[in-house]
């Protein structure tokens, strides 16, 4: 992982392919595709924990994130 402001990019071996059920069967989390806390297929290798990537989105633009300790850490993947 590196570090770049804010923003924490992580290398391939770092990141892990893990969708959920329902992301299995083509669903999504909202009716719109919107939402503050939106569940991602994708896990990240953080303090040697993994961690769920969510997604923050409105509009077409979106941010992603983990949730550390409480609190949310912003992740380029």
């Amino acid at each position: 992982m590196r570090k770049i402001g804010e923003l924490n990019y992580f290398e391939d071996n770092e990141i892990k392919e893990d969708p959920l059920w329902w992301q299995k069967k083509g669903l999504q989390q909202t009716s719109s595709g919107y939402g503050r806390k939106l569940t991602t297929s994708k896990k990240v290798l953080y303090n040697k924990k993994w961690y769920r990537v969510y997604c923050c989105i409105f509009s077409n633009s979106g941010t992603c994130y983990i949730v550390s300790k409480g609190k949310s850490i912003n992740v380029n993947i």
